[in-house]
C-alpha cells in the first residue's frame, strides 16, 4: 500500500482516497473510503485511453456487464462513472491476502478440506460470472482472495463481456494475449473461441497450485513458447492432487472444452457434507486480525502537510513499488512485524503479454496498422450508408411478402388453382421462415453476418424470379418455399449488424429508429405497392419487381458494409439447429393448420404440443453445450427475456391489421386494391416519424419501459378504434384515427424493444439472438393468424348471402382487433413487471 503523491487526487466520485493500491496496465487502484466509512477499490483509467471516444464506450459495456455479477463469491462491482473526465469503477474492498501470497509465502499447500470448499467457492463465483454473460479469462491465485469466511474471485477489469471476444477489444488485439501463462486454458493459448468452459480448466489449474504450492505446466524459465506449448498439447500433472479431488481437477484440465464439467457440476461434487472453518485455526485467526486493522487504518500525514509534503515523502522512501507497505503509513499494529499476511494485495490489472508467430501462436501482429491497446479501431465510416442497406434488406421481406398477398386471385384465375389452392405457398414460405431463422442466426455467428445478408440477398432473388416463372403450383410452392429460406438468412443478419454496429448511445437510438419503423410499416407499405402492382402489372411482373431491389441492397451490401469475420474456432451446434428448426417449424405448420381447418385437427394439435417439446429440449440443450447456438446468458437476463415476450405478444395482436385495413378501406370507401393501398400509408408516415423523430431521440435519456408501455397502450388505443368502427363509418372518421394512433404506438415500442432485446449481446453472439427476435415476432404473427383464421371460419361459416358475408367480414375482424386489443394489454405486463433496464447517464449524452 503506497502513499498518494501530488499528481494524486483527493477525491473520485463520492470516495476519499486514502492509499495507493497498486497499477496495471489500464490504470491505478486506490484504496478510498465512502462518507459512510466503507472501503472500496477504485480503480481509475489512464488518461491516455481516457481521452480515447472508443475505449470508453467499450469500457462502459464492461462496466455494465461487471455489475450484473452476483453471488456471494465474488468481488461486487459497487459503483461507477464511465463518462467522467477520468473514467473509474469502485469495486468491493476484500480484506484478505491473495491466494498466492497465502501458498506461496505464509502457509503452504492447502489442506484437502480446504481445497475442497476452494473448488466449491469458486465454482459458485464462477457460475455468478457466467450467469451475467461474462468469462473471466484470467483466473488465477493472485486474483482469488482469501477471507475468514471463504475466498473471493476478483479483477473484472480483465473480465471482459462477452461482446468483445470477437478480437475488438483493446486488450485483445492481434499480437496480444490475454492471461497469466502458468493459468491459462490450451484455447487461450491457441487463439480460439473462448467460452465459460475456459474459465473451468483455469480453475482446475488454480485447484492444482492450491493442492500442491506448484504451477501445473511448471515455471517459465523455459521460455514462454515452450510453456505455452505444454499448456497446449501436455498433459496435466496432478502428482500432489488429494486423490479424492483428482478426478474431478483432471476433467476440469481437460484439452477439449466440451468435456469440462461445467461450474454447476463443480458446485455439486464439493459440497460440503457439513457446516465448518474452512481453513486451518492459525490462518483464520491471521485473517481475522488482518481483517480487524483494516477497519483502523487511517493514513499517517503530518498535519498541515500538503501536496508538496507528500510528494517529498514519496521520495524519500525511494520510490516503494505498489503492494509494500510503507511504514510511516500503515499502523504498528498493520506492519508485516506485526501480521504475517503484511498489506493488503495490490488490485493491480493484469497486463497483456506480447506474442505472435515467432512463439508459435496466433496470427502475425501489426495486421492493422497503428493496431494495439491506444488505437482501437474507429467507428465504420459508411456505416449510415451501411444502415439504409440493411432497411432495405429488411424492407424487401416485408413488401415481398404483402404483394404476394395481393397477387393471389391472379394468380388463381390464371394456373386454374382452387379456392384454396395458394394455401401450400402461403404455408411452405411460413414453415420455411419460421424453422430457418435460428439456423441463419447460427450461421450469421460463425461465418459472418454480411457474408449471410449477401448469400440471404442472392438466393432471395433468384427465388423470386423463379416463383414469377412458375407454370403451376408446384413450382410456385417450392419457389416460396425457397423465398421463405433465405429471407431466414436475411432477417438475423441484418438485425445483427444494426445492433453490433451501432454501440454509442445516440446513435443506437437513430439506427434502431430506422430500423423499427421499417418493421412497423414495412407490410403496410407492402400492401401499398402490391395494391398499385396488382392493377396495372401482371402478377408475374409484379412478382419480379422486387429482383432490382434485391440486387439494389446486394450491391450495397458488397460496398458500404463492414466484412467481419465469424466466431474463430467455433463450433456448429447441430443438435442445437436441429432441434430448433424442427420445433419452429412444427409450431409454425400446426398454426398454419389452425388457421385453415380450426383447433379440432388432430394434426394441428400434435405439431402444436411437439413443437413446444421440441423448442424445450432446445433450450436445455443449449445450456448443456459448450457452442450454443443461443447461450443461456441471452435468455436468463430479464430485461432481454421480457422484451421477447413482448415482441411474440406484439406479433400476435398486429397481425390482423392490414387484412382488417383492407376490408374496411375497400367496403368503407368503395375502392379498388391500389386505392385501399394508399389507405394504409397514413400508418407508414405515423410510425417512420415517431420511431425516428420521437422514440429514437428519447431512446437514450429514458428507461425502456417508459417508453414501450406508453407505446403498447397507444396501439391498444388505436386497435380499439379500429375495432369500433362501423359499416356507416367513414374513412376520415372511423378509419384514419385508430391507423394514426396504431402507427405512433408501434413507433414508440419497436425502438427501444429491438435495442432492448439485443443490448448487451456479444457480437459473436448477435446473430443468435436476433433469431430469437424475429424468430419470436413471427411466432407470434402465427399465433395472430391462427386467431384470425379460427374466427373468420368461425363467422362465414354461417354466412348466407352477400348482404350477410359483409355483416359477417365485419363482426370477424372487429373480434380479432379486439383480440388484438388484449394481446397488447397482456403485452404489457411483462414490460411492466420483467423490464428494469434504467436510462443511461445523462452527461453520457454530452459532447
Amino acid at each position: 500500500m503506497d502513499q498518494l503523491i501530488a499528481e494524486d487526487p483527493s477525491r473520485i466520485g463520492p470516495y476519499r482516497l486514502i492509499a495507493r493500491l497498486g497499477a496495471g496496465g489500464m490504470g491505478l487502484v486506490y484504496l478510498g473510503r465512502s462518507e459512510g466509512g466503507r472501503t472500496v477499490a477504485v480503480k481509475v483509467v489512464q488518461a491516455e485511453f481516457a481521452g480515447n471516444p472508443e475505449f470508453r464506450r467499450r469500457f462502459a459495456r464492461e462496466v455494465a456487464a461487471a455489475r450484473r455479477v452476483g453471488g456471494s463469491w465474488t468481488a461486487a462491482v459497487l459503483d461507477a462513472d464511465t463518462e467522467a473526465a477520468v473514467p473509474w469503477v469502485a469495486t468491493q474492498y476484500i480484506p484478505g491476502p491473495d491466494l498466492q501470497t497465502v501458498v506461496a509465502r505464509q502457509f503452504g499447500p492447502l489442506p484437502e478440506d480446504s481445497v475442497r470448499t476452494l473448488a466449491n467457492r469458486l465454482a459458485l463465483a464462477l457460475r455468478a460470472v457466467h450467469e451475467a454473460g461474462l468469462i473471466h479469462r484470467d483466473l488465477k491465485p493472485s486474483n482469488v482472495l482469501v477471507t475468514v469466511d471463504g475466498p473471493r474471485v476478483i479483477d473484472f477489469g480483465i473480465a471482459r463481456a462477452m461482446d468483445s471476444l470477437t478480437g475488438d477489444s483493446l486488450h485483445t488485439r492481434t499480437g496480444m494475449l490475454i492471461g497469466s501463462p502458468g493459468f491459462m486454458s490450451p484455447e487461450q493459448v491457441r487463439g480460439l473461441e473462448l467460452t465459460p468452459a475456459s474459465d473451468v480448466f483455469c480453475l482446475g489449474a488454480v485447484l492444482v497450485y492450491a493442492a500442491t504450492g506448484r504451477m501445473l505446466f511448471g515455471a517459465t524459465d523455459t521460455g514462454l513458447n515452450a510453456h505455452l506449448f505444454r499448456i497446449a498439447e501436455e498433459e496435466a500433472d496432478l502428482t500432489g492432487v488429494p486423490e479424492s479431488l483428482a478426478d474431478l481437477v483432471g476433467a476440469c484440465l481437460h484439452k477439449d472444452p466440451a468435456r469440462r464439467p461445467t461450474p454447476e457440476e463443480v458446485a455439486e461434487r464439493t459440497a460440503a457434507d457439513a457446516a465448518g472453518e474452512w481453513l486451518p485455526g492459525k490462518v483464520l485467526a491471521q485473517l481475522g486480525r488482518h481483517a480487524a486493522q483494516l477497519l483502523d487504518y487511517a493514513p499517517a500525514s503530518p498535519a498541515g502537510a500538503g501536496a508538496g509534503a507528500r510528494a517529498g515523502a514519496a521520495a524519500s522512501t525511494g520510490g516503494t513499488p505498489a503492494g509494500t507497505p510503507d511504514p510511516r503509513l500503515v499502523p504498528a499494529q498493520s506492519r508485516p512485524d506485526a501480521s504475517p499476511y503484511g498489506a493488503p494485495p495490490a488490485y493491480a490489472p493484469t497486463a497483456p503479454g506480447h506474442f505472435g508467430p515467432a512463439d508459435g501462436f496466433g496470427p502475425p501482429p501489426g495486421a492493422v496498422p497503428g493496431d494495439g491497446p491506444s488505437a482501437p479501431a474507429p467507428p465504420h465510416p459508411r456505416r449510415w450508408w451501411g444502415l439504409a442497406v440493411l432497411a432495405l434488406a429488411q424492407l424487401l421481406v416485408l413488401v415481398e411478402a404483402a404483394q404476394f398477398n395481393l397477387l393471389a386471385p391472379q394468380m388463381h384465375a390464371e394456373l386454374g388453382l382452387s379456392a384454396d389452392g395458394l394455401s401450400p405457398a402461403f404455408t411452405a414460405y411460413l414453415v420455411a421462415l419460421g424453422g430457418l431463422l435460428l439456423l441463419g442466426g447460427h450461421l450469421a455467428d460463425l461465418l459472418g453476418a454480411r457474408r449471410m445478408l449477401v448469400a440471404g440477398l442472392i438466393g432471395f432473388a433468384v427465388a423470386a424470379v423463379l416463383a414469377g416463372a412458375a407454370a403451376g403450383p408446384g413450382m410456385l410452392i417450392a419457389s416460396r418455399a425457397l423465398e421463405g429460406g433465405f429471407a431466414a438468412l436475411l432477417v438475423p443478419a441484418a438485425l445483427s449488424l444494426v445492433a453490433t454496429g451501432f454501440t454509442d448511445p445516440r446513435e443506437r437510438g437513430r439506427a434502431f429508429g430506422i430500423y423499427a419503423a421499417v418493421v412497423a410499416g414495412g407490410s403496410a407499405l407492402g400492401v401499398f405497392t402490391g395494391g398499385w402492382l396488382a392493377e396495372t402489372l401482371a402478377w408475374r411482373w409484379a412478382l419480379w419487381s422486387v429482383v432490382p431491389l434485391a440486387v439494389l441492397a446486394l450491391f450495397g451490401a458488397l460496398t458500404l458494409l463492414p466484412d467481419r469475420p465469424g466466431r474463430t474456432g467455433a463450433r456448429f451446434d447441430g443438435p442445437g439447429v436441429l432441434l430448433g428448426a424442427a420445433g419452429s417449424a412444427a409450431l409454425t405448420y400446426g398454426l398454419a393448420e389452425v388457421e385453415t381447418g380450426g383447433w379440432a385437427v388432430a394434426r394441428s394439435l400434435l405439431l402444436f404440443v411437439g413443437g413446444i417439446a421440441l423448442l424445450a429440449a432446445f433450450l436445455w440443450w443449449q445450456t448443456r453445450t459448450s457452442g450454443p447456438l443461443l447461450p443461456a446468458y441471452v435468455l436468463a437476463d430479464r430485461n432481454r427475456l421480457a422484451s421477447l415476450l413482448v415482441v411474440l405478444f406484439t406479433g400476435v395482436a398486429t397481425v390482423a391489421l392490414l387484412p382488417a385495413l383492407g376490408f374496411f378501406a375497400q367496403q368503407i370507401r368503395g375502392e379498388g386494391p391500389a386505392l385501399s393501398g394508399t389507405a394504409h400509408l397514413p400508418l407508414v408516415a405515423a410510425a417512420l416519424v415517431t420511431a425516428t423523430q420521437v422514440s429514437a431521440r428519447l431512446l437514450p435519456r429514458l428507461a425502456p419501459r417508459v417508453l414501450i408501455l406508453p407505446g403498447l397502450l397507444v396501439t391498444a388505443l388505436g386497435l380499439a378504434l379500429l375495432a369500433g368502427v362501423g359499416g356507416a363509418a367513414t374513412y376520415a372518421t372511423g378509419v384514419l384515427p385508430g391507423m394514426l394512433l396504431t402507427g405512433v404506438g408501434l413507433g414508440l415500442t419497436l425502438v427501444p424493444l429491438y435495442a432492448l432485446a439485443t443490448a448487451g449481446v456479444s457480437p459473436q453472439h448477435a446473430g443468435g439472438a436476433s433469431a430469437a427476435v424475429g424468430a419470436a415476432h413471427h411466432l407470434g404473427q402465427s399465433i395472430g393468424g391462427a386467431v384470425l383464421g379460427t374466427v373468420l371460419v368461425s363467422h362465414l361459416d354461417r354466412v348466407s348471402d352477400d348482404t350477410d358475408l359483409f355483416a359477417r367480414m365485419l363482426d370477424s375482424y372487429t373480434t380479432t382487433l379486439w383480440c388484438a386489443v388484449g394481446g397488447l394489454l397482456l403485452a404489457a405486463l411483462p414490460a411492466a413487471l420483467l423490464i428494469r433496464a434504467r436510462a443511461p447517464r445523462r452527461d453520457a449524452l454530452q459532447g
